[in-house]
């Protein structure tokens, strides 16, 4: 026989009788069969691989971390003497949410413990890989018990990869220098995305910050994020790309906080780390509707089961059960900026609030400056006499930046801000807003931690900017309404260059930022200049239709939108279209259900949101002018009659009566940097 075809045999055998010996540990597959999960250890490290509909989606990946009492990336074991015998188990819940992109969600999963074992005997350490594996979502997460007298654990890093097919390309904003930028705040999650880009590292080595978006060639896309981060554990990112097309979890940088507090997490035993998400579909739907999120949290609250339904239900046993009110603002910085920090500018941005019927004016930096805390206890009373609520903008402040914008060194210590927290309590007070926050480190979600907790007794709302991004906060804490956590609405202020590439940003955010959490942008501008008085500053770019569709595409609680009070000048004086000022009257901030349409990152977007059984259609464009025929066949059906805001050729705003013909094939026209919004 030929030696060749000799030597290819036993190659053939002894491959045959190394997959035998490392053979597959567990399949864990979604309830519709669709997604699936193989689970294996290779020469004792666990990895894992994701498919959808029989295509990759993540290619063989490491799971494991190192920690101070052991290494649980390699020479590992499956505990459980037969694995193939150790079975799924499935789990169904219903919960209910005021903040997010639904109201009532009904979530369904497989769930598979990974158990695995390092050593034997008295030296043996052990730890679970918790999988959730639901239609279109994964989670997972590890799980330590206490070891003997060990109670406690430091993760020095982790092993969590992502590998990813070679044809994938990405969609993600990259990690910034720490220490830098406006008084050394960053990072602050506020660097520009890039677009269908090649598997490769970021512009500054630092990885890329969650949530990340990649789109396997024509196979399907793909959203990593991660859930349940709190002050038991640090933000976490991914890393810049490694060998063999992966990414890695990695943890902040040491220059974050000014260099205070270590990088690596540290907490409890019994504990766990948080959880990691990846969101897989065919089409951009499952990213823009997930509620990977909070599907797996538990509330910081409590949460009991009710013995007559078996389901999970919210209830506040430590603290009284408390309700907030959420709704629309006022915001004077946002256009009139720093100069408008006074008494008549406050109150005409209060009036302003009152004339729209909004429930809220934000007060930004400042005014305890500006107006002192005797003054603004009689702005407050006079915002209340025009039924308007108060939110107060601080700064976190602290050792880690240089901001001087006051109120300064109340919310980074535990007396002085439970201080001043009692008398906005004392005053009415609804709301706060917390700037310029120090990084990820273990020690800032602390901080984020202590500010929610502090405020839920003293009834106040918080909303975080200059920030990182919520991780499943909307389920942890009840009183948390949002954060920025993206490049948002004050950089068109700063300069044109932003105003020219708005309609490319809030294209993008319904498919990323927006997809895993509240998203504080403060839009939805009605001035054509964005200064005092609509005739100086950076020019809007995109048209009243745009702003309008911003205003439903983006989804927060409290929604501090850009109008102004020239805006409610007659037109021929200057003021905003009255059909522009009607809209912004009448749209939500919370909503029921949440549903993709169509849409490109980048290029377009159009979502359909429904509030009190009406549905919101709201599409925008930063691509060239064009028709779209979409099927809404699922929200409106032949012969309906529905409300059009749509642009002129000239792009003013015009309010039409639409009647459906075929549900299916709705055509509507956008203009470049245009957009739309259907209500019926």
């Amino acid at each position: 026989m030929n030696k060749a075809i000799i030597k290819s045999i036993l190659c053939s055998a002894l491959f045959a009788m190394c997959s035998s010996m490392m053979a597959q540990v567990a399949t864990v597959s979604s309830p519709d069969g669709r997604l699936k999960v193989d689970l294996d250890l290779r020469n004792g490290q666990p990895v894992y691989s994701v498919s959808y509909d029989e295509k990759k989606m993540l290619e063989e990946s490491p799971l494991g971390f190192k920690s101070n009492i052991g290494d649980f990336s390699t020479g590992l074991s499956v505990r459980e003497p037969d694995p193939s015998k150790v079975q799924t188990t499935h789990v169904e819940k219903k919960y209910a949410m005021t903040r997010i992109k639904k109201s009532q969600i009904e979530y369904e999963a497989n769930v598979y413990n990974f158990c695995l074992k390092a050593g034997e005997g008295r030296r043996q350490r052990q730890m679970d890989i918790v999988f959730y594996v639901s239609n279109n979502d994964i989670a997972f997460r590890y799980e330590i018990p206490r070891h003997g007298d060990t109670g406690s654990i430091r993760i020095m890093n982790e092993e969590t990869g992502f590998r990813f097919p070679m044809q994938t390309t990405t969609f993600m904003c990259p990690q910034s220098d720490a220490m830098v930028g406006w008084k050394r705040t960053k990072p602050s999650y506020e660097e520009g995305y890039s677009y269908d880009r090649p598997l490769a590292e970021s512009k500054a080595r630092h990885g890329f910050t969650f949530p990340c978006l990649f789109k396997v060639g024509e196979d399907g896309w793909v959203l990593v994020s991660e859930t349940g981060n709190d002050s038991r554990y640090c933000g976490c990112r991914l890393s810049d790309l490694k060998e063999g097309n992966m990414y890695t979890v990695d943890f902040p940088m040491p220059e974050e906080n000014n260099g205070n507090g270590t990088i690596e997490p540290a907490f409890a035993l019994p504990g766990a780390t948080p959880w990691r998400t990846i969101t897989v579909g065919k089409t951009l739907a499952p990213i823009v509707e997930t509620t990977a999120p909070w599907n797996t949290l538990t509330p910081k609250y409590g949460a009991e089961q009710n013995p007559e339904t078996g389901d999970d239900e919210i209830l506040l046993r430590t603290y009284p059960k408390k309700e907030f009110k959420f709704g629309k603002s006022t915001w004077s910085w946002i256009v009139w900026q720093d100069a408008s920090m006074n008494w008549n500018d406050q109150c005409a941005y209060i009036d302003l609030a009152s004339q729209l019927g909004y429930q809220y004016i934000l007060i930004d930096a400042g005014w305890d400056e500006q107006l002192g805390y005797k003054k603004m206890e009689d702005l407050i009373r006079y915002a209340h006499i025009k039924n308007v609520d108060v939110f107060l903008w601080f700064s976190s402040s602290g050792y880690w930046n240089d901001i001087v914008q006051s109120p300064i060194n109340k919310m980074d210590n535990s007396i002085s801000r439970k201080e001043v927290m009692r008398w906005m309590k004392k005053n009415g007070v609804k709301g706060i807003k917390v700037d310029f926050w120090g990084g990820d480190k273990q020690e800032t979600f602390r901080q984020y931690e202590e500010v929610f907790s502090d405020a839920y007794d003293n009834d106040l709302m918080v909303i975080c900017r200059g920030c990182t991004l919520p991780r499943g906060w909307e389920m942890l804490y009840p009183n948390y309404v949002g954060s920025e956590a993206v490049l948002a609405s004050e950089n068109l202020v700063f300069s044109q260059g932003a105003c020219d590439k708005e309609a490319k940003d809030t294209s993008t955010h319904p498919f990323i930022r927006n997809a895993v959490g509240c998203m504080e942008w403060g839009g939805s501008f009605l001035n054509r200049q964005l200064g005092r008085g609509n005739k100086r500053g950076p020019k809007r770019t995109t048209t009243d239709c745009h702003e309008l569709a911003q205003a439903v595409l983006f989804q927060n609680p409290i929604q501090n939108f850009a109008v102004t009070p020239e805006n409610m000048l007659p037109e021929s004086e200057g003021g905003a279209p009255q059909v522009s000022i009607d809209f912004m009257k009448q749209v939500p901030t919370t909503w029921d259900d949440t549903k993709y349409v169509a849409g490109y990152p980048g290029q377009f977007a159009v979502l359909a949101r429904q509030n009190s059984g009406k549905w919101y259609i709201a599409g925008n464009n930063a691509s060239d002018e064009c028709d779209k025929v979409l099927d809404l066949s699922r929200f409106v059906k032949k012969g309906d009659v529905v409300t059009l805001y749509s642009d002129k050729a000239d792009s003013e705003p015009q309010r039409t009566e639409l009647k459906i013909k075929d549900p299916k094939k709705v055509k509507v026209h956008m203009l470049h940097n245009g957009g739309f919004v259907i209500v019926k």
